[in-house]
């Protein structure tokens, strides 16, 4: 099986269609949005993965407090 590759020629003939499609004012509006959609995407993910990177670093903090209360104890 041959891995999808789109060329130039599929690129323009996908743009044309949607140009038809949608036309030439809302276009820009769309793909605008689509963009911002994809930033807001990329920083949640940015997010999500500092916070798991925050809550492994605070694991072992709260059991060494555990085990310094256990100690005490």
């Amino acid at each position: 099986m041959m891995p999808l590759m789109i060329g130039t020629t599929e690129l323009l003939l996908i743009g044309g269609i949607a140009l038809l499609l949608f036309g030439g004012k809302k276009l820009p509006e769309m793909m605008r949005g689509l963009g911002q959609g994809v930033k807001s995407f990329k920083e949640g993910m940015t997010e999500n993965s500092t916070s798991e990177t925050e809550k492994d670093r605070e694991q072992p903090k709260s059991e060494e407090a555990e085990e310094s209360k256990n100690q005490e104890a």
